[in-house]
């Protein structure tokens, strides 16, 4: 199962980006898809997740600008992040939790991460 993720680049503060995550291969179902922040010198951090039955889970910093929402026939997840702060500013990682790669068999995946700087 791979993570391919893609969306992330230089913005100005205040402006948007939109993240999208693909997973592939050999998967059955998933769980559980989110977006994690590491900012330099800090540990890696939720920033927002979604279940397959639709609820969200959000960061308190991120709430009301952050919007995140999946394709379960595609195994897609995106992260719409509006009015960004430099506090934003890390390396997004993809994360796929419970996915089914077999009868009772589930898997956690990451993917590999995309940078995203929040500067003037």
């Amino acid at each position: 199962v791979q993570l391919v993720e893609s969306g992330g680049g230089l913005v100005q503060p205040g402006g948007s980006l939109r993240l999208s995550c693909e997973a592939s291969g050999n998967i059955f179902s998933i769980n559980g898809m989110g977006w994690y922040r590491q900012a330099p010198g800090k540990e890696r951090e939720l920033v927002a997740r979604v279940h397959s039955s639709g609820t969200t889970n959000y960061a308190d910093s991120v709430k009301c600008r952050f919007t995140i929402s999946r394709d379960n026939a595609k195994n897609t997840v995106y992260l719409q992040m509006n009015n960004l702060k430099p506090e934003g500013a890390g390396v997004y990682y993809c994360r796929a939790g419970g996915v089914r790669v077999g009868p009772g068999l589930f898997r956690g995946y990451w993917g590999q991460g995309t940078q995203v700087t929040v500067s003037s």
